[in-house]
């Protein structure tokens, strides 16, 4: 079985059904222009935005985690509540499933462990802001996990959470979702879910794979 076609098995429902997943309502994501961008922050903050054109809005946010680890398996935005009819890969536009070879899939790098969900507005904040701490610190400057990421993924006991929602700019509505990915480092593909009228109902990135019988 491929992993869309596991996939479509796991999410094609409003639920998850599966005994090895636990499933996670965390908040909602807010996507100024519906051009939605899945990356690692910290190094491909520069990631083209999927070629498909999101709704625009404040939507749900599920988590998905494995139970026996409590690693997170999966990350869903969910942009309207309607019977899925079809699936696909997600690319950018300079990614071509034509290019695939069997087994292949395109997606993401990760190396620092977090992978996130933004608009490719609120990807521009992000990186204004990164410019605008190192011009302001200079040789102070600890780079964007410590300047910015770091205070929303610790508490005061040092306790470390799984993911958070951070706004770059107090002047643009976006919203970034971070999490942590799987296991870690890796590389990580997303699915689009659509309605009938080809209309995107979800979408889904895939960290750990839960295989369905």
């Amino acid at each position: 079985m491929t992993h869309l076609e596991n996939i479509k098995k796991l999410f094609s429902k409003n639920f998850v059904e599966s005994p090895l997943l636990e499933s996670f309502d965390v908040g909602k994501i807010y996507l100024s222009t519906g051009k939605l961008v899945a990356c690692d922050p910290l190094i491909t903050n520069d990631m083209q935005p999927f070629t498909d054109i999101f709704p625009k809005g404040d939507f749900a946010v599920l988590l998905h985690k494995e139970r026996e680890s409590n690693c997170v398996a999966y990350a869903e935005i969910i942009f309207k509540d309607a019977e899925i009819t079809s699936w696909k890969l997600a690319t950018t536009e300079s990614q071509n499933i034509k290019d695939l070879a069997e087994g292949e899939v395109f997606g993401y790098p990760v190396e620092s462990g977090m992978g996130c969900f933004m608009d490719v507005e609120t990807q521009k904040s992000l990186n204004d802001l990164e410019q605008k701490l190192y011009h302001r610190k200079g040789d102070d400057f600890m780079g964007i996990y410590e300047e910015f990421f770091h205070e929303h993924f610790f508490d005061e006991k040092g306790a470390i959470d799984q993911y958070a929602f951070l706004k770059p700019s107090e002047e643009i509505p976006g919203t970034i979702f971070g999490f942590e990915t799987g296991y870690g480092e890796g590389f990580y593909a997303s699915y689009i879910a659509y309605d009938h009228n080809d209309n995107p109902v979800k979408i889904v990135t895939e960290f750990i794979e839960i295989l369905v019988n």
